[in-house]
C-alpha cells in the first residue's frame, strides 16, 4: 500500500511523498502545472450519477454544458449559440455553435445533446420536472436541438446550465445512450481526464483540450462565458490531513486549497505568499440529515423533538471560522441572501440548545431508546467536525447514537443504502449544502421530498411536492413567493433536514495564480502571473 500523509517527528514536518522537496521542489515545478488540493476526492466521476460537489467540481472541467449561469444566476449560451422560443414557450430551439468537439475528435451533435439531457434528467430532480412537461425531445438537424412541452418549461435553460449537481453535462450519443454505468470519460469541456494516472484518493490529472473552442466574447464569471485553458495539465492531490495540506500551500507545491480548515486559516492569513479570500458568497449551509425510512427518524414527532436539541450557534462553534462574519445562525430552509429566506417555524433552533427538553419531546413521541448510526467522515475535516459536534448533540437529546466512522468514498456507498441499521443502514448524516443551490425549490435537492426518488434520507410529503410544483408553473413572483412562504411552513413541520447554521468557507490560493473566481471551483480564464 502506498503511504501518504504528514509526520510529526520531534515538533517537526516531515513532508509526504507528494510535497517533494518542499520550497525548492516548488522552484522547480513545471509552471504549466496547476496543484489543487480538493475538499474531497470525487469519488464518483460520472457526471450524471453523484450529488456530490468534488464531482460537480470534477465535471465542470471535463465536460462543457448547453448553458452556463453568470454570476448572478442568470442562465447564457455556452455550447449553445443562441435559442428560439414560440408557441408561448411549449416550443424551444436551441441552436449548437460551430466547431465544438469531443475529446476523441469527434463533432459534438444535436443527437448527442439530446442522447446527454435524457440520461442526466433520469438522474436529475429539476431534469424530472422538465420530462413531466416533455412532449417529445429530438435533433431537427446536426445544429439544432427541438424541445415541444405539454405545458411551457420556465427552468429550460437554468436547468440546463445549472451548477447544482449532477450537471447536465454533454456527453456522444453512443455513451449517453448505452444502459448501465458511464462506459469512459470522454468530455467536451476544455480539459481531458487521464484515466491512465488516475489513483483514487491520490491523483486525479487533467491535461489541456487543444481543440477546444471557447465561446467567443468576453469573460460572464460563474460558468458563462469563454472558457481559456491557461494551464497545460491540472492535478488534484487530496490531503490526508490539514497539516500535510497547509504544508504544501506554504511551499509552493499547491498552488490552490479550496477549503482550509479554521485551525489552518489564522496562519496562512499569516502567508504574504498566499491570499486567502471567500469562496462563495452564499456560503455553505449545515444541515441534518434523517433516514426517513426507518424508526426512529420515520417518526415527525421524533423529528420535531431534535429541534430543541440543536442550537444553531452551537453547532457552528466546532466547524466555524474564528471571524464571526464568516458564519451566522437564524437560517432556515432558504438562507439568508437568497430571495425567499425565511425563519418561521424554526425558532427552537436559533435558542440556546435545550437537551433536557429535546429529551422530555423524544419520550412524548413514543421514542424507545432504539440505536441510531451516525455517519462520520474521518477523511474530509470539516464534515468530520461537523458530524462529531452532530453526534454529541443527540447524545445529550438521550439517542443511542453511535458513529459509523469511515472514509468519504465508503459512507458515500453506505448512505445509498435503505436498509435499517441493523443491515448495514444509517440513521442520520450531517453535511454542507451550498447556499447557491438552495436559492429556490426547483434546484433545493434537500427540500424535495417525494419518496424513494428524493436525495438520501428519501423524505415523503405530498403536501411538499405539491407546493414545488405550483412554484415551478407559477405566472409571477409574487405568485412564487406566497408559494415559497407556504413551502417553508410545510418543511419546517415535516423536517426533509434541520438546517444547522451557513459557513462562508475561505479558499486559499498562491498570489501567483491570477484570476481565481468565487463560487464552484473553476479552472479555466486562471493562470500564473
Amino acid at each position: 500500500m502506498r503511504r501518504r500523509g504528514m509526520l510529526i517527528a520531534g515538533g517537526g514536518l516531515l513532508a509526504a511523498p507528494w510535497l517533494g522537496r518542499g520550497a525548492a521542489g516548488a522552484a522547480g515545478r513545471d509552471p504549466a502545472t496547476l496543484r489543487f488540493i480538493p475538499a474531497a476526492d470525487p469519488v464518483v466521476l460520472d457526471p450524471h450519477s453523484s450529488t456530490a460537489y468534488a464531482t460537480r467540481n470534477h465535471a465542470l472541467l471535463v465536460w462543457d454544458t448547453l448553458y452556463g449561469l453568470d454570476r448572478g444566476f442568470v442562465p447564457r449560451p455556452q455550447m449553445a449559440e443562441g435559442q428560439e422560443v414560440a408557441e408561448g414557450g411549449r416550443l424551444v430551439l436551441i441552436r449548437l455553435r460551430e466547431g465544438l468537439r469531443f475529446h476523441d475528435g469527434a463533432p459534438v451533435l444535436a443527437r448527442d445533446c439530446v442522447a446527454s439531457i435524457r440520461r442526466w434528467a433520469a438522474r436529475d430532480p429539476l431534469g424530472a420536472d422538465m420530462l413531466a412537461r416533455l412532449a417529445a425531445l429530438e435533433a431537427a438537424d446536426d445544429r439544432t436541438i427541438r424541445f415541444r412541452f405539454r405545458r411551457p418549461f420556465g427552468l429550460l435553460f437554468e436547468a440546463l446550465g445549472k451548477t447544482t449537481p449532477p450537471l447536465c453535462a454533454i456527453l456522444p450519443e453512443r455513451l449517453a445512450a448505452a444502459p448501465g454505468p458511464l462506459g469512459a470519460l470522454i468530455g467536451s469541456g476544455p480539459y481531458r481526464f487521464l484515466a491512465e494516472e488516475h489513483e483514487p484518493g491520490l491523483l486525479v490529472a487533467y491535461a489541456r483540450f487543444d481543440a477546444y473552442q471557447p465561446r467567443p466574447g468576453e469573460d460572464d464569471s460563474g460558468t458563462a462565458g469563454p472558457k481559456r485553458a491557461g494551464f497545460a495539465r491540472i492535478e488534484w492531490r487530496p490531503a490526508a490531513d490539514p497539516a500535510e495540506a497547509l504544508a504544501a500551500i506554504r511551499s509552493g507545491d499547491a498552488d490552490w486549497w479550496e477549503n482550509p480548515d479554521p485551525a489552518a486559516q489564522a496562519a496562512l492569513r499569516r502567508e504574504r505568499s498566499v491570499a486567502v479570500g471567500m469562496q462563495d458568497p452564499l456560503g455553505f449551509v449545515a444541515l441534518c440529515r434523517f433516514n426517513h425510512l426507518h424508526p426512529p427518524f420515520d417518526s415527525q414527532a421524533v423529528r420535531q423533538a431534535v429541534l430543541a436539541g440543536f442550537g444553531q450557534a452551537e453547532m457552528m462553534a466546532p466547524i466555524a471560522p474564528p471571524d464571526r462574519g464568516l458564519w451566522r445562525d437564524r437560517v432556515g430552509f432558504f438562507p439568508p441572501g437568497t430571495p425567499y429566506a425565511s425563519e418561521a417555524g424554526l425558532e427552537p433552533l436559533f435558542a440556546p440548545a435545550d437537551p433536557a427538553a429535546a429529551r422530555r419531546a423524544l419520550t412524548a413521541a413514543g421514542y424507545g431508546g432504539e440505536r441510531i448510526v451516525v455517519l462520520v467522515p474521518t477523511d474530509v475535516p470539516l464534515l468530520r467536525g461537523l458530524a462529531q459536534a452532530g453526534l454529541e448533540a443527540l447524545r445529550r437529546m438521550g439517542f443511542a447514537a453511535e458513529a459509523a466512522a469511515a472514509d468519504w468514498a465508503a459512507l458515500m456507498r453506505r448512505r445509498m443504502s435503505r436498509e435499517p441499521v441493523s443491515r448495514g443502514g444509517w440513521s442520520v448524516f450531517f453535511t454542507l449544502w451550498a447556499g447557491a443551490d438552495m436559492r429556490h425549490p426547483g434546484i433545493h435537492q434537500p427540500l424535495r421530498a417525494g419518496g424513494q426518488r428524493s436525495w438520501f434520507g428519501w423524505p415523503d410529503s405530498p403536501t411538499i411536492e405539491a407546493l414545488r410544483e405550483a412554484w415551478l408553473d407559477a405566472a409571477d413572483e409574487d405568485a412564487r413567493r406566497r408559494i415559497a412562504a407556504d413551502l417553508h411552513a410545510e418543511a419546517a413541520a415535516v423536517l426533509p433536514y434541520v438546517p444547522l447554521g451557513q459557513i462562508f468557507a475561505p479558499m486559499a490560493v498562491r498570489r501567483d495564480i491570477l484570476g481565481v473566481q468565487p463560487g464552484p471551483p473553476v479552472f479555466w480564464n486562471i493562470r500564473r502571473g
